[in-house]
């Protein structure tokens, strides 16, 4: 049985501002055109870029995102395009799984 969905806010700005949730949290697989992307500056230029993957299949790139709703996930989306994605993929991420420890029983 898997535990429920639950939203954890965002730590507070160092300025003491709160800064925007991120509950929107999705996977984006990339195939890049003739030019790699820069993971990097994809990286630099959009917080909601949380990590990524350089794969070796169908996807070249996978990019784990954390976005403050569905405009700033379609902002995204449109700017991998514009860098020179060849096709962009995004998968919502319903649930965290993490695994159950393990517990270790005598052998009678």
């Amino acid at each position: 049985m898997t535990a429920p969905l639950q939203l954890v806010p965002d730590d507070p700005a160092p300025t003491g501002r709160a800064r925007p949730a991120r509950d929107l949290h999705a996977i984006a697989r990339i195939s890049h055109g003739p030019v790699p992307l820069d993971f990097d500056r994809l990286a630099a230029e959009f917080p909601a870029v949380q990590g990524g993957l350089c794969l070796a299949g169908e996807a070249d790139l996978e990019l784990r995102l954390a976005c403050t709703g569905p405009e700033e996930l379609r902002t995204i989306a449109a700017a991998l395009h514009r860098a020179g994605a060849a096709r962009v993929h995004i998968d919502l991420v319903l649930r965290s799984l993490t695994p159950a420890p393990v517990v270790l029983r005598p052998v009678p």
